[in-house]
């Protein structure tokens, strides 16, 4: 009698287990590792729905990958937790997981034991902490410096859209100082964050990438319902319920036997609702905004009184509205007390791209929400735009706890190399064939800068180590002329604690496949495939 149930597949030993999840890593790296640096190529990718991507950005990539194997998932997992955490360097975790366990896959063959490879590797990750922070080359010393913020966006912005990092790194920059808190109020004790719900981003079709701006305040995709389109230092009323005549609670039928009724109906109905719409008016309000409808009688009457009127039924929106107003939603109809009442410098109807939409702008200091107009020709090219925007603003956020910046175009990956060879060299065991191998799969970084750009890979590696070997540990990838650049001089940086985390995260996600000897997989519930 066998001990599972019919239809279990059960792989193990080195040959089926260990070889088999290095295979499908190695695989899953291959597929992303061509669109890394600011030369990758684009992916082509159709998920389930139908819907097309066309993208670098890695964490896109992987979060449409419907992945089956059971050991890719695994770095599929710790990259999309990398993702959550810092929103870069997923590409780079997938990219070095796969060179691991590329280099494991050599080891094996040679004769080494997976538990020697193990225990190597995790000298290594401990030791790749240990000094990582001697090799920080410079730090982000005022977050209200808005030249100290383009600084560190701008290499992130140029891995995605480069040739319009100068553009696009100034807008981030203006967008998140807009949010962050007060200098004053950070400086007397207060926890420094980046709210990243308060920057929104408004996609809107025709132009291309030098038209977008950023905005103190909120872009609505929608105009006002009366023929009002503006008004300036405009109080605002804000409710939760639809902006109409009221029904009864309980269902009941009028009876109505000539015209005179009919018609003093409903003016009983109209004078109701101007009485309404009258007592917002002169509680102060510029402008209605409802939650729900708003009815034709409604509008007649709010452009009678001279006020603005919006319908906006994302309460999402309506939410993010409120607070960059400073308004507290009201639940009924009726008159607005003065502290609920919200205030905008401008309220503007305006067309952008050949759509309305209204601009709430806010010129002075107390603006809680900034939007950044994306313009472009293309849909793809606006939501690649939209990640790009994102991975700057992650960037600020990562930025408001770690300030340390580390040289990138593989600059630091080169220089781990070279400490790993030399506590290589201070082991006696076998362990120290898997530290000089994790040392050598940190080239993946620079060596696949070079191979996207065009450059012969053996090369550049030889020159790289030769400046390292020199003392100057900031020498790194140029992409634009074949050969090595100071990234110090030339600004192209790393953030600490993004490169940090990935490096544990990919070795973490490595070890723990390693570790793996058997597979045991079950059959898979219900009946026959399609």
């Amino acid at each position: 009698m066998g001990l599972l149930k019919d239809g279990y597949q059960h792989f193990s030993g080195v040959q089926e287990a260990v070889l088999k999840n290095t295979e499908a890593i190695r695989d899953f790296s291959e597929i992303l590792r061509t669109s890394m640096g600011p030369n990758g190529m684009n992916k082509m990718v159709i998920n389930h729905l139908d819907k097309l991507f066309v993208t670098s950005d890695a964490a896109t990539i992987v979060g449409e990958l419907e992945v089956q194997h059971p050991a890719a998932k695994m770095v599929m997992m710790a990259s999309k937790q990398q993702q959550a955490e810092f929103g870069d360097g997923t590409g780079f975790i997938v990219a070095f997981a796969g060179e691991l366990m590329s280099k494991a896959e050599d080891l094996i063959k040679m004769g080494i034991p997976p538990a020697d490879i193990v225990k190597g590797y995790s000298q290594a990750i401990e030791h790749v902490c240990a000094v990582l922070p001697e090799l920080v080359c410079d730090e982000v010393k005022d977050m209200w410096d808005r030249a100290e913020l383009i600084k560190a966006i701008k290499p992130v912005v140029a891995a995605k859209q480069y040739g319009y990092e100068d553009v696009i790194a100034p807008l981030v920059a203006d967008a998140c100082l807009i949010v962050l808190p007060s200098k004053a109020a950070f400086e007397g004790g207060a926890h420094l964050d980046l709210n990243m719900d308060s920057i929104r981003l408004g996609k809107m079709m025709g132009g291309n990438i030098t038209d977008c701006t950023v905005l103190r305040g909120m872009v609505v995709q929608r105009s006002s319902l009366t023929a009002i389109t503006y008004k300036e230092n405009a109080k605002i009323a804000v409710f939760n319920c639809p902006v109409e005549a009221g029904a009864t609670e309980a269902k009941s039928t009028v009876l109505i036997s000539n015209a005179d009724e009919l018609v003093n109906y409903n003016k009983s109905e109209e004078a109701m609702m101007e009485a309404n719409i009258k007592s917002i008016a002169e509680s102060g309000a510029d402008v209605v905004i409802s939650g729900g409808s708003v009815s034709e009688m409604a509008v007649h009457f709010i452009q009678k009184y001279g006020m603005m009127a919006f319908k906006i039924p994302s309460k999402w929106e309506h939410r993010r509205l409120c607070r960059a107003l400073g308004a507290t939603p009201c639940m009924a109809l009726g008159p607005v007390q003065p502290d609920e009442m919200g205030h905008c410098d401008f309220v503007e109807t305006k067309q952008i791209g050949g759509r309305s939409v209204t601009v709430f702008r806010q010129e002075s200091n107390n603006g809680k929400v900034s939007s950044i107009i994306l313009r472009s020709a293309t849909k793809n090219v606006l939501d690649d735009l939209e990640r790009t925007i994102n991975d700057g603003i992650n960037t600020v956020k990562t930025l408001c706890k770690e300030k340390r910046l580390l040289p990138g175009a593989g600059a630091t990956d080169i220089a781990l190399a070279m400490r790993l060879k030399k506590f290589a060299a201070t082991k006696t065991g076998l362990e120290q064939y898997a530290i000089r191998k994790f040392g050598e799969a940190l080239e993946v970084v620079p060596r696949t800068l070079g191979e996207n750009g065009g450059q012969d890979y053996a090369e550049l590696l030889s020159g790289l180590y030769s400046a390292h070997a020199g003392g100057n540990s900031n020498i790194g990838v140029d992409i634009e002329n074949d050969g090595t650049i100071d990234c110090l001089k030339n600004g192209i940086f790393d953030p600490f604690a993004v490169k940090e985390n990935a490096l544990v995260m990919a070795a973490d996600a490595v070890i723990t496949v390693l570790r793996v000897d058997q597979i045991i997989m079950s059959k898979q519930a219900g009946g026959p495939k399609k």
